[in-house]
């Protein structure tokens, strides 16, 4: 979910132009995810960047990034308590940047109510760990031959448990109440059974300070179920406590984390080609084996958690420690992440702790009852209230929230077998103004002042902690389009300890050029620029587009490129016209460059593999409830007759090109070339090098191009062949020997600087990777 509507640091960074620069000047660089200005021609302490200007004779700039190293201290400072943070000189992340140093102040602050709010609940609850093990005495567990239920609702006056085990009637069924504001219950089991069957239905009901009563579904809920046979029909909550028999038990253990997550973005319900919401069994049977064979290694489920409204996709949670009902059990989802782990699939969860539905009835927001903010999940007031997502902010400053927050990441790791996060809106989480109409420009005020919400950083900073305490390979990753400084380093250097960000300038990026530029006007070094332009001491996770590029109102990238053309020119059987062989081109090069520059992972979402035409639009009143647009057409990749099978197989032979270099991880990067006027670009990563010639008709035979290391090449991925859909141009029997450039030592006498070379063919709109091989 996107956090910014208007004015928003995504698409207000400076480019990168040509004549920007003359020799002796000076030039800024914007650090697009970690908005660290710095003047080119200078290397940064700490950051591991150099950037660089090349100019030739009538040659445009050549943007080079040099020396990318990923830097981790060592000499975090690590306090044994909060108490002796007060004479702390400098934290880790300092070493890292010494351009937070202006902001050190700041930032030993948010520290010392880290490390005080840790020592309190380890005083009070033994460790973090513990504490966030809520789900084990709130809601509803047993305790011998007792179910007990205990619910935080301080505001309440008077509070009973209803359901179909009592038809309804909580009369009997008084809870008390304790200091802190919990109400709880203990029942007895009847004849060995449990006073609240497996199944049944059940709701919290509670009496207001003006005497009146509300019914809710308890906070910790395990399950939640609607009657679909009634319009806009209520949420029930539902005891969920199956016998041992139907339980389902794990077979497979968790993947090993590798090195680059590769990550299928899914979404289960609109999953079937079928104009129907999918079960989780369905998608572990059907789609988990087409996200194996395109080689991915990690899957990221959206909208798990349970919502009321399936259009919000997921974002507007109602319970969070419930699956959603609408693809099945709590049970089948179990299944569904056995079986891909027994693929070697990792898989990561969509978790929304940024906000929360306004539903009262059936959400948490019903345990709202005009109390101050201290005994509720929300703030008060406007500050409670997210006016752009009509949803409720949670005061993550309070205990309780802590514990509710806390343990809802536990019981997604521990009950489903997680193998982490994808943190949504977390921009909204970190800035008091949510990031709403903000224009972030890179400068360091704009992260660290009084619009820093400190209680969520420390919350985010405990949530980090906890799930890397608990899975020591867990992958957290965060949606921030702010590129806040230390996001994404160890939390004991004094960073908020994501593992990943999401690069989300990027895909805005290639918007920009495939709705307003001509393929003359792109501009190559534009295109490295906002690809290689981000904070390497702090990974990304690069995509082209996300489900955000593809909900209704915008269109899938393959559809903004062939448009109506992919409805009457996709068969094979006939020459493709001259759209749709553009689009299938740029579509495979877009992602592939996407893939090998933009971050240190990478991400699809389900579909825009085979370039997915269209766009998603969830059954509402405008489109008279219809899921036509919301499924995925599986049918138009199977057939062998369309051209939909050479995007897919381009997907899944750069993915396998990954899995034998590991090229997205790698930090050796180096860009050798980015000609305007031949629309040429051509770099190194890790073992490869890659040549991309997005010139529309020049194809270039006897192309020069640098490298670093001498010796035989040979083409390894090549976009133009016909199993890609392409022209076949390129004859992959020939082998290429490198030749010197140059004085040795004397970069400067080097052809770009790169003390070897060898010569090509760079077919027009193709791109190529070449790997050394034996002599």
């Amino acid at each position: 979910m996107l956090t910014v509507p208007a004015c928003h640091g995504r698409s207000t960074y400076p480019s990168l132009h040509p004549a920007s620069q003359i020799e002796g000047g000076s030039l800024a660089s914007l650090d697009v995810l970690g908005l660290q200005r710095f003047p080119l021609k200078r290397s940064m302490s700490g950051i591991g960047l150099t950037r660089s200007l090349d100019f030739k004779a009538g040659s445009p700039l050549v943007v080079k990034a040099t020396g990318i190293k990923t830097q981790k201290t060592d000499r975090a400072d690590n306090p044994a308590g909060w108490e002796d943070m007060s004479g702390m000189k400098k934290l880790g992340v300092m070493e890292v940047d010494p351009m937070l140093t202006a902001h050190q102040d700041h930032l030993q602050y948010r520290f010392r109510e880290y490390m005080k709010r840790k020592t309190e609940i380890e005083k009070v609850e033994g460790s973090l760990e513990n504490f966030a093990k809520g789900f084990e005495n709130f809601g509803f567990t047993r305790d011998g031959s007792c179910t007990v239920y205990r619910e935080w609702a301080p505001a309440a006056a008077a509070a009973q448990l209803i359901g179909d085990f009592n038809n309804w009637d909580g009369s009997n069924h008084n809870l008390q109440r304790d200091e802190f504001g919990v109400w709880s219950i203990r029942l007895p089991d009847e004849d060995g059974v449990s006073a609240v069957p497996h199944g049944s239905k059940v709701k919290f009901r509670m009496q207001k300070v003006d005497g009146t009563w509300v019914d809710r579904i308890p906070a910790w809920i395990k399950y939640a179920v609607v009657d679909p046979n009634v319009f806009a029909a209520y949420y029930d909550g539902v005891h969920w406590d199956p016998p041992a028999a139907e339980k389902y038990q794990f077979k497979h253990a968790r993947p090993e984390k590798p090195v680059a997550p590769i990550i299928y973005e899914a979404h289960v319900g609109m999953s079937s080609k079928e104009p129907v919401v999918t079960s989780y069994r369905k998608f572990a049977d059907e789609v988990l084996p087409r996200i194996k064979a395109n080689n991915y290694n990690t899957i990221q489920l959206m909208a798990i958690m349970e919502h009321a409204y399936y259009g919000c996709f997921g974002y507007h949670v109602t319970n969070f420690f419930a699956a959603s009902s609408r693809s099945g059990t709590p049970e089948d989802l179990k299944y569904l992440i056995d079986k891909a782990h027994s693929m070697g699939l990792r898989v990561l969860m969509d978790v929304v702790h940024s906000h929360a539905s306004t539903n009262a009835v059936d959400g948490l927001a019903g345990y709202n009852l005009d109390q101050t903010s201290q005994d509720s999940y929300f703030h008060s007031g406007a500050r409670g209230y997210h006016k752009l997502w009509d949803s409720r902010l949670f005061n993550y400053g309070s205990w309780e929230v802590q514990r509710f927050l806390l343990s809802n990441l536990r019981w997604w790791m521990e009950e489903y077998m997680f193998d982490g996060f994808r943190f949504d809106g977390v921009t909204s989480m970190l800035y008091h103004h949510h990031g709403l109409n903000m224009c972030f420009t890179g400068n360091y005020h704009e992260y660290f002042s009084e619009a820093t919400d400190v209680d969520a950083v420390v919350y985010l900073m405990l949530a980090n902690e906890l799930v890397h305490n608990l899975l020591r390979d867990a992958t957290v990753i965060a949606e921030d389009v702010s590129g806040m400084p230390t996001l994404c380093r160890p939390v004991e250097e004094g960073g908020i300890g994501f593992d990943y960000r999401l690069a989300m300038a990027v895909p805005d990026k290639w918007i920009e050029y495939l709705k307003d530029r001509k393929d003359e006007n792109w501009s190559m070094g534009d295109i490295v620029h906002t690809l290689t332009n981000r904070r390497y001491t702090e990974p990304c996770v690069g995509y082209a587009e996300s489900h955000d590029q593809s909900m209704v109102g915008d269109k899938t990238f393959s559809f903004l490129l062939m448009d109506k053309e992919m409805y009457f020119n996709m068969s094979t059987q006939q020459p493709a016209n001259l759209i749709v062989d553009r689009g299938i081109a740029l579509h495979k090069m877009i992602h592939f460059i996407t893939m090998a520059l933009g971050g240190e992972g990478y991400l699809n979402f389900m579909g825009n593999e085979f370039g997915h035409p269209e766009w998603i639009d969830f059954p509402r009143d405008g489109n008279n409830w219809s899921f036509d647009k919301c499924r995925r057409r599986w049918d138009l990749l199977d057939n062998e007759q369309l051209r939909y099978k050479f995007m897919n197989n381009f997907n899944r032979a750069m993915i396998a090109l990954e899995e034998e270099f590991q090229f997205v991880s790698s930090s050796k990067q180096y860009i050798s070339c980015a000609d305007e006027s031949q629309k040429l670009i051509v770099f190194e990563k890790g073992d490869l090098v890659v040549v991309f010639n997005f010139h529309p008709t020049n194809t270039y035979s006897g192309l020069k191009v640098g490298c670093d290391v001498p010796g035989k090449y040979r083409i390894c991925l090549d976009s133009d062949a016909a199993e890609f859909g392409g022209h076949s141009r390129v004859d992959h029997k020939v082998d290429h020997f490198t030749s010197p450039e140059g004085e040795p030592g004397k970069p400067e006498t080097n052809y770009n600087n790169r003390p070897h070379s060898f010569m090509i063919m760079a077919p027009s709109r193709s791109c190529q990777a070449y790997c050394r091989v034996p002599e």
